[in-house]
């Protein structure tokens, strides 16, 4: 676990979220970006799912981009490949998020480069879930 930018721990950052835009959710139940909403739902967190093409997820209304969300966002939780990652770090610092989480599996020094330029916790290659099981 890794979190740059700042020097909050990574259940820190979750912890003090309340507004979690979900980049890369999916309808389908058996994705791990479903999973995990479901989950940051039932622990009472807003999530809102970004997803272009789709009107709703888990009884949350999609957008399609990041600068489509209308209120101050703590996290952007990042279920994307890799070579994604820079453009919504950039997007992320745009937007006003206090943090760029990137879940297992998602790794990029670019982003964490604009992260940290941009002000915002960064946290790579680790899932927000089982961060929130390990601190509970």
């Amino acid at each position: 676990m890794k979190s740059h930018g700042s020097s909050k721990r990574p259940a820190d950052v979750a912890d003090e979220a309340r507004v979690i835009a979900l980049v890369g959710a999916s309808p389908q139940p058996h994705r791990a970006s479903n999973a995990v909403m479901r989950f940051l739902l039932e622990r009472g967190y807003r999530v809102i799912p970004v997803r272009p093409g789709v009107e709703e997820i888990l009884g949350c209304a999609c957008v399609a981009g990041l600068e489509d969300i209308d209120e101050p966002i703590d996290i952007v939780n990042v279920f994307r490949e890799s070579s994604a990652a820079g453009d919504l770090a950039r997007q992320a610092v745009e937007c006003g998020a206090k943090a760029l989480w990137l879940q297992e599996g998602v790794r990029s020094n670019e982003a964490r480069a604009i992260a940290e330029r941009g002000g915002l916790a960064f946290v790579e290659n680790t899932c927000i879930k089982k961060v929130l099981l390990g601190a509970s």
